[in-house]
């Protein structure tokens, strides 16, 4: 990997899924945040309660981290198959933790690698139960780097306080137990000593997290959802942290979903819904309602691998031309996609104000690697100070003297006609998902319909205005340029800067606010010796855009469906395999 990172550590838990995979693999991440380093992780896990196999991933590093290499440096195995999975990405003096009496290790892979035995269940039950193997676990792990055991103590006392004090004393037992085993009896190869550091505190977040708190500050007020992997824990983040005049509605199905937060907006509330592809299905219809009633409305949509079902707990970036042409007839959108947890708040307090300025439905579109990936992050960033609420033009008194004068959609150069709610005295706001005219009455004449559909569109000019510049990084010329959108955006950056370092002059170009598509975006293509673009999906959704919107055609395109996520080394190869060819 790149030697810009003077620490560069990567913990991988595996086990079944009840093992508490994931719980040590957040509290570990938020201990080594709290000792004040950058963190990144990736989840890995089935569409199951109980069994198969999960896994995740913990980058440590000095420096702040975007994405999670294919490599491990300490394996903690929970079960048989975590070994003989992942064995294959171990580098140079790593270390395997596991339990001999749990299960036994392949002589070839002892061979080969650095096996660590604890006796995890033993020090569990001593600890007070046997369900403790994975917090003995997590000690282990901290032990042999030689972090502090009192950092750990204290993520322990905030994950269980609400479990009381017998369960916090006995988990931080079984922490320390691991952590002293490991320091008294760990004689191998690996060691990485990792002291806590002084540094500004960070918070811990995921980008579904990073959304659900960019909608509060927005001044979301109401959100209606049916509960859908990869996009439920954005309000799940919302109702734990929402004031008592937030309202959250789990409706029986999508098409609930979006008719009732349609229905708000329109009742001036600043509204969103949350979904994955399959629930975004069902809302096809309520979505082009919003742009023919030009009803603000912000749609949270979590991808995932399809067809169907798909692979409902695996990662993609298959919905982009789904959303784009979603909805039947034309109206305008506006789709936004974040590349880490501060774009994904930043956008989404853009995603509210651009739905209300221009009256059009905007999708915020993330994937579940992205969703559910934890990675610290400045509180800085996520600063309400820095937020101004734009609601658009308001009708003003003028306009509202006679309830049978307000144009609920009047005719205006830019398309966006002043708002007015239902229930404001005096005049009467009405709309219809017919073809209407000013007024929001059902019209059948064809000068009409021209004129509002016109109307309608014209808004696409403005729009244009308001999408930020895709992100430039490297060297300003290159011999190969990457480009990527959304989740893809760590590993491409750390592509770039592992090439460049083995003498491939490389740059990026990288899309948030990917539509309308910018006209940046068409210049970095014509300009660029060799273009390729990076995407999570087979067809190359965002390259076909870019060459239908911009008539620049990349050079190439690498896609990887196979729903897992990009790592830098995967984007590093196939770019040499190219130019071989």
């Amino acid at each position: 990997m790149s030697t810009e990172f003077s620490i560069d550590l990567n913990f991988r838990v595996g086990g079944a899924a009840g093992q508490g995979v994931q719980s040590i693999g957040g509290i570990l991440s938020k201990t080594f945040a709290r000792g004040g380093y950058h963190i990144f992780t990736h989840q890995d896990y089935e569409s199951r309660i109980r069994g198969g196999h999960s896994f995740f991933h913990l980058r440590l590093s000095d420096k702040p981290v975007y994405t999670a290499p294919n490599e491990v440096n300490v394996l903690i195995a929970l079960d048989d198959r975590t070994i003989e999975i992942h064995q294959d990405v171990m580098v140079p003096n790593s270390v395997i933790i596991c339990d001999r009496q749990l299960r036994e290790v392949d002589p070839e892979v002892e061979r080969i690698h650095d096996i660590f035995d604890v006796p995890l269940m033993n020090l569990a039950v001593e600890a007070g139960n046997k369900l403790y193997v994975n917090t003995v676990a997590m000690g282990a792990a901290l032990g042999l780097i030689e972090f502090d055991f009192d950092i750990l103590t204290g993520l322990i006392t905030d994950e269980f306080k609400k479990k009381g004090q017998t369960i916090i004393d006995e988990n931080v037992k079984a922490a320390r137990s691991g952590y002293e085993f490991t320091q008294k009896n760990y004689k191998g190869t690996c060691c990485y000593t990792i002291k806590p550091r002084t540094a500004p505190k960070k918070m811990v977040l995921t980008s579904n997290e990073a959304v659900g708190l960019g909608a509060l500050f927005a001044g979301c007020k109401f959100v209606s959802a049916y509960p859908m992997t990869p996009s439920t824990s954005i309000w799940v983040t919302m109702k734990a942290l929402a004031h008592d005049d937030f309202v959250f509605v789990q409706t029986e199905d999508e098409l609930a979903s979006i008719n009732m937060a349609l229905g708000a907006a329109y009742g001036g509330v600043r509204t969103m819904t949350t979904t994955s592809g399959g629930g975004f299905a069902l809302m096809n219809e309520g979505f082009s309602l919003a742009g023919a009633t030009e009803t603000p409305i912000v749609v949270a949509l979590v991808s995932r691998p399809g067809p169907a079902t798909g692979l409902p707990t695996r990662t993609e970036q298959s919905d982009l031309e789904y959303v784009l042409h979603a909805g039947h007839g034309e109206f305008p959108r506006v789709i936004f996609a974040p590349s880490c947890q501060e774009e994904a708040f930043r956008l989404t307090v853009k995603a509210f104000n651009i739905a209300e300025k221009y009256h059009v439905p905007v999708v915020i579109l993330q994937d579940q690697h992205l969703a559910d990936s934890y990675r610290s992050v400045d509180p800085a960033d996520f600063s309400i100070d820095e937020i101004k609420i734009d609601r658009g033009p308001m009708a003003i008194d003028e306009q509202l003297k006679a309830s049978m004068d307000f144009k609920t959609h009047l005719v205006t150069e830019s398309g966006v006609s002043p708002r007015a709610f239902p229930g404001t005295k005096g005049i009467i706001v009405a709309t219809a998902g017919d073809e209407h005219d000013e007024y929001g009455h059902i019209i059948e004449d064809a000068e009409t319909r021209n004129e509002q559909l016109e109307k309608r569109m014209r808004k696409l000019d403005a729009l244009m205005k308001e999408i930020q510049e895709p992100l430039i990084y490297g060297p300003e010329t290159a011999d190969i340029s990457l480009i990527g959108w959304g989740s893809t955006y760590g590993s491409i950056r750390e592509a770039v800067d592992i090439l460049i370092e083995e003498g491939i002059i490389t740059n990026m170009m990288h899309a948030t606010e990917v539509f309308p598509v910018h006209k940046a975006v068409g210049d970095f293509v014509a300009k660029a010796k060799r273009s390729f673009v990076v995407e999570n999906n087979y067809t190359g959704q965002y390259a076909n855009i870019i060459r239908a919107y911009t008539g620049k055609l990349p050079s190439g395109r690498i896609n990887k469906y196979d729903g897992r996520p990009f790592a830098p080394e995967n984007i590093v190869e196939e770019i040499k395999r190219r130019m071989v060819v």
